[in-house]
C-alpha cells in the first residue's frame, strides 16, 4: 500500500502581516534644540565705529560686558569683533551692542541721583492738608 503523501505547508506571505503606519510628527512641535533666527539681525545697529567702548547685550559667555570693538565687518548681517575688559575676543553682531556710558556720563548720572535723593520730597504717609471729614 503507498503511503499517503504530506501536506506541503508554505511559510506566510511576507504582504500578509503589514505594519501600521509610522506615526506622523505633530506639525506644530519644536524642537528644543532648534535655532531660531532674528530676522531684524540683517538691519544692523548703525553708529558704531573701530575704538567705541560697547556692552555686549547678546546670549552668551561676554553677556553684559563692557568691550572695545577692534574691527567692523559689514555683509548680509553686519557684525564687529570686540575684545573685553577681562581680554576676550568675539564676534558680535551689531544688533547686540549698545553703546557704553562713558566714565563723564556715569559721573553726571551719579551727581544727578544724589542730587535727587537730597532734595526735600513731600512725605507720602504726611500730606500738607488733611482729608476732608464727613459731614454728619
Amino acid at each position: 500500500m503507498p503511503r499517503p503523501k504530506r501536506k506541503i505547508t508554505y511559510p506566510p506571505a511576507k504582504t500578509a502581516t503589514k505594519r501600521a503606519p509610522a506615526p506622523q510628527p505633530d506639525p506644530n512641535y519644536e524642537r528644543p534644540n532648534l535655532a531660531t533666527i532674528n530676522l531684524t539681525a540683517g538691519a544692523g545697529r548703525a553708529g558704531f565705529a573701530v575704538g567705541d567702548r560697547v556692552r555686549i547685550e547678546a546670549a552668551g559667555i561676554y553677556s553684559g560686558q563692557i568691550a572695545v570693538i577692534e574691527r567692523l565687518s559689514v555683509g548680509v548681517i553686519p557684525s564687529a569683533l570686540v575684545r573685553t575688559e577681562g581680554g576676550g575676543t568675539r564676534q558680535v553682531r551689531t544688533i547686540d551692542l549698545v553703546p557704553a556710558q562713558t566714565e563723564s556720563a556715569q559721573a553726571e548720572s551719579a551727581q544727578t541721583e544724589s542730587a535727587q535723593a537730597e532734595s526735600p520730597t513731600s512725605d507720602p504717609e504726611s500730606p500738607e492738608d488733611p482729608p476732608p471729614q464727613p459731614e454728619d
